[in-house]
């Protein structure tokens, strides 16, 4: 059997109910991955396994109390801070 009728397959023993439009754009997103060079190359791109550092675990740390205290920027008063 296939990959492509295995998927088939799945497809097939879902229940109705299970099968959603969240699958289904999924399916879709898949499908233009043959039409979209960097979609695809994103999508072929190996997983980052690189070690987090100290410095990097204490900036993410940071971005989250900023974010638990509510001091952030609206997309809006972000664009008015940068000019644009």
């Amino acid at each position: 059997m296939t990959v492509k009728e295995r998927l088939h397959q799945l497809i097939e023993d879902l229940p109705e109910g299970q099968v959603t439009e969240a699958a289904e754009r999924a399916l879709l997103q898949l499908r233009g991955l043959a039409d979209d060079p960097v979609l695809r190359a994103l999508m072929n791109a190996p997983l980052d396994d690189e070690p987090e550092t100290d410095q990097e675990r204490a900036l993410v740390a940071e971005g989250l109390a900023d974010l638990e205290r509510g001091d952030i920027l609206s997309d809006e008063e972000l664009r008015r801070e940068l000019g644009l």
